[in-house]
């Protein structure tokens, strides 16, 4: 695996937001947080948990309203064209939205037919995305029985099926082994190497490197935007989780 920290800088803008915040009641989830997201790029989006990662993306999914700012994915304003973003985005949540008594390749057919695919469609990217995420021996196995790194590549591979440029992943390496997120990250990578954005949350340090560029967020705000490399320059650090420590000292 491969990092790279050089900034798109002629590249289509694929999630763009202005002073984007969310309220729930007296508290602030996220507070007027401006971001601009290129195309074929991985974008994380770190923090502690609460930080205001989740409701952030859910934002941009068109999942739940913003309390003011603007906002944009695929093109499409958050606001008012939320059901053309969901065509567009796959995202992936950090609890996976799989079904334990369907098999791996009935999951799949699954939202094949909720993403209104064809079953020649369906069944062509059937077999091409489980070959690309590593699952050929276990496509009639129940999804119950699989250990957790399986039933993240499925859950990835079912948000690629209707082939959105844009992909929303919410800490999806929570709760899995060292080599599993490893795993998990070649197919992040895999995926840009196709054109699509991969819009990633976590709260794992070291994936901040896999990232061509980074956000912190801390208590709703945004507190740092650049990429790995430039962020430990900064800093005088040699990871980000130092970085990270820095940051929340300040």
């Amino acid at each position: 695996m491969t990092t790279n920290d050089a900034k798109p800088m002629t590249r289509q803008i694929s999630v763009k937001t202005e002073k984007l915040t969310r309220r729930f009641g007296k508290f602030t989830a996220v507070d007027r947080v401006s971001i601009e997201v290129y195309q074929g790029e991985i974008f994380g989006f770190l923090g502690a948990n609460g930080a205001g990662k989740t409701t952030m993306i859910r934002m941009l999914c068109g999942l739940l309203a913003p309390s003011e700012g603007s906002g944009s994915v695929a093109g499409y304003d958050i606001y008012r064209q939320s059901e053309a973003i969901k065509r567009r985005i796959g995202y992936m949540s950090q609890k996976f939205s799989l079904y334990d008594d369907l098999t791996i390749s009935e999951n799949i057919e699954f939202y094949g037919g909720v993403y209104g695919l064809s079953r020649a469609l369906i069944r062509e990217r059937k077999e091409a995305l489980i070959r690309q995420v590593g699952l050929e021996a276990f496509a009639d196995k129940l999804t119950r029985e699989l250990p957790l790194g399986f039933k993240q590549r499925l859950a990835l591979g079912c948000a690629l099926l209707h082939d959105p440029p844009i992909i929303f992943l919410d800490e999806p390496t929570s709760g899995v082994d060292p080599e599993a997120r490893r795993s998990f990250w070649d197919l992040i990578y895999q995926t840009v190497a196709l054109g699509k954005t991969v819009f990633v949350t976590t709260h794992f340090m070291d994936e901040a490197e896999y990232c061509h560029r980074v956000s912190i967020m801390r208590e709703g705000k945004l507190i740092a935007l650049d990429t790995p490399a430039k962020l430990k320059q900064h800093y005088g650090k040699s990871n980000m989780q130092d970085v990270f420590v820095a940051l929340v000292k300040e």
